[in-house]
């Protein structure tokens, strides 16, 4: 049988690597739609959530592949998501020939392109398929899905990836889904700043905030991250959709790649140092609306 009627059969095997503050929802909705899956994730704690809906816990990621159609995988730094696919128990050492991986997490196009490379070698096949939305797409299973690889097999994995978001667009072959997440995280970082330094305009005025934001949401600020971070930033709720450590990380991928091609791109260079100075502050962990707390204590205001 071939995947792609096994995947619409709900007879396709999912592995799962990264049940993180993203990975656990989103494998969750597979698991909701009937798909048996395999999972690891470095600390085997936080898969617990899956595990109850009846995802097989497995040692390694070469175990994962190895009992797995299609491996899904969502960690943390471009580091990490090497010794993931190539490490000594790595998914390619345990994989089976017609499988397809599916790398969701934000890593550097040349590392997507080296696992295209690498599953063409194996007989296997590769999607590049970062995504956006952060922790409220992903539980709402309402996540922006930016897929790179064969066009073929971004159609036969389709349905699985209609159950994690609702904007799913193919963008071209291997890493074409990473250099857009790229452009993605470059709009988000000019965007998050003009968010926090309006916000911190609005209070040093003296204007009612919340009003504030019932005038500027419906004209052409508007934009997601004033809709689902400002308020959180004016609950002073500072917890991660999505952390500052790995922004630091996305935008310094950006900026390389940006580097490698000639581009001159000083607003980003100006954000990225800013949310440096967030981690220095000891943020790294918080979520990345904590840029507020660098731009306070700029402004002396707390």
């Amino acid at each position: 049988m071939e995947l792609k009627e096994k995947i619409q059969n709900k007879t396709a095997v999912i592995g799962w690597i990264g049940t993180g503050v993203m990975g656990s929802s989103m494998f969750g909705h597979l698991l909701d739609n009937d798909y048996r899956g395999y999972v690891f994730n470095r600390t085997r704690d936080k898969s617990a959530g899956v595990t109850k809906k009846g995802a097989v816990w497995c040692n390694t990621p070469k175990e994962v592949a190895s009992r797995s159609d299609v491996i899904f995988t969502i960690v943390g730094f471009p580091k990490d998501v090497r010794k993931v696919y190539f490490g000594e128990e790595g998914i390619f050492k345990g994989i089976k020939p017609g499988s397809v991986v599916i790398d969701m997490t934000t890593t550097s196009p040349s590392l997507a392109v080296e696992i295209y490379n690498k599953a063409k070698e194996s007989g296997v096949h590769s999607i590049d398929a970062p995504v956006s939305g952060g922790d409220v797409g992903a539980r709402n299973a309402n996540l922006s899905v930016m897929a790179g690889g064969d066009k073929s097999i971004f159609e036969a994995v389709l349905p699985l990836l209609g159950l994690l978001g609702k904007n799913i667009v193919y963008q071209g072959t291997g890493g074409s889904g990473q250099h857009t997440k790229m452009c993605n995280q470059i709009t988000i970082a000019g965007t998050m700043i003009g968010v926090c330094e309006s916000l911190l305009y609005s209070y040093k005025a003296g204007l009612d905030t919340e009003t504030m934001l019932k005038s500027i949401r419906g004209g052409a600020a508007a934009c997601w991250t004033l809709d689902n971070l400002a308020p959180r930033i004016l609950n002073r709720d500072f917890e991660p959709g999505f952390f500052v450590e790995h922004f630091i990380k996305d935008l310094g991928i950006a900026l390389e790649e940006a580097k490698n091609r000639n581009i001159s791109l000083p607003g980003l260079a100006l954000v990225h140092q800013m949310y440096i100075a967030v981690k220095a502050q000891g943020y790294g962990k918080k979520g990345t609306q904590a840029l507020m707390l660098a731009l306070e204590n700029l402004s002396k205001t707390n």
